[in-house]
């Protein structure tokens, strides 16, 4: 980390000469980009460092750009060195959601979230090219994380013909079903670590420069099942069943409160199915263990799923068969 401030603090002297700069870590996420917040009297921005042996920039400065033209509050990109994975942007303010989610806060504050998503929804046009498709290929990649990194590395499981066989009938319903969905522009990390308090243009949304093309209560799935917080079922219910309101008569021409229910549970377990591989994957190939502490909600949510949808039964017997069974195990 000190090599890369000195890099930022060299790059950020150049690109903002002649003021007096204090720069300091502002935070890191899961990949391999590192963010530093960058103050001088009378302002502030951030510098977002990106590798470009690891990360490629261009297409948050191509989703930035088409996302502030929808009316979403995201950084605006002040200064750009491509080719070093470097990037001044506007500074959002340090609050997250996750810090100011409460019993009070939360139907304003996702409320806020709902019509952010719903501007993404409707206003994105999915034959512009802009972003890439979600299709199969992708949506099994993620799911195959859960068998790869989470039940072998992670957990040690040595699955048999038969296990392997439910688990790719099941990634293969899951993502027949995503892709059913109506296909819209979706963020693909739309949680409570990447939206920003920044009344009044709550919120400030960060972390999408891998948005691409696919169903429409993605989002919804992410922002709801967070892996960092969690509501009750009902609360849960009424906020899908206020989004699906938002959109009724445009993306959901004909979609019934119990059907998109339905969709968003499904989409949710193959988002909860790659979270837990990803999370693991952090842990075991990156060295980024905090995030373990993440996946019991993570597997509680994909669990519930379960029990409620009959396409998912199969998957739930081997579930509480062999993974309760081993992370019991790994907490005693």
């Amino acid at each position: 980390m000190n090599d890369r401030l000195e890099r930022v603090r060299a790059w950020a002297g150049r690109t903002l000469p002649g003021r007096v700069l204090d720069i300091a870590p502002a935070s890191a996420d899961a990949s391999f980009r590192a963010y530093f917040r960058v103050r001088w009297p009378g302002g502030s921005a951030i510098v977002m460092d990106a590798p470009p042996a690891h990360e490629d920039c261009r297409p948050f400065v191509r989703i930035a750009g088409a996302l502030a033209q929808l009316g979403l509050n995201v950084p605006r990109v002040l200064a750009a060195d491509i080719g070093a994975g470097l990037l001044l942007l506007s500074d959002l303010g340090n609050t997250q959601y996750l810090d100011k989610l409460g019993d009070a806060t939360a139907d304003r504050l996702y409320g806020d979230a709902l019509d952010a998503l719903a501007r993404l929804a409707l206003g994105g046009d999915p034959a512009s090219g802009v972003l890439p498709p979600y299709d199969d290929a992708l949506l099994l990649r993620e799911m195959n994380l859960f068998r790869d990194w989470f039940l072998v590395r992670h957990l040690g499981l040595t699955l048999d013909g038969t296990e392997h066989a439910l688990l790719d009938t099941t990634f293969a319903l899951l993502s027949e079903k995503a892709r059913a969905q109506p296909q819209v522009w979706v963020h693909r990390d739309y949680h409570s670590r990447n939206l920003m308090v920044c009344a009044p243009h709550d919120p400030g949304v960060l972390d999408f420069q891998d948005a691409v093309i696919g169903a429409v209560t993605y989002d919804l799935v992410s922002l709801l099942r967070d892996a960092y917080i969690d509501w009750p079922d009902a609360r849960v219910a009424g906020w899908v069943e206020s989004y699906r309101q938002r959109l009724a008569g445009s993306v959901l021409a004909r979609a019934s409160a119990d059907a998109f229910l339905r969709d968003f549970e499904l989409m949710g377990a193959q988002r909860q199915l790659k979270v837990c591989g990803i999370f693991a994957r952090l842990a075991w190939r990156d060295g980024k263990h905090r995030y373990l502490a993440d996946i019991p909600r993570v597997f509680e949510y994909l669990l519930g799923a379960c029990a409620r949808h009959p396409e998912l039964a199969g998957l739930g017997r081997f579930l509480h068969a062999r993974v309760v069974p081993a992370l019991a195990g790994e907490t005693a």
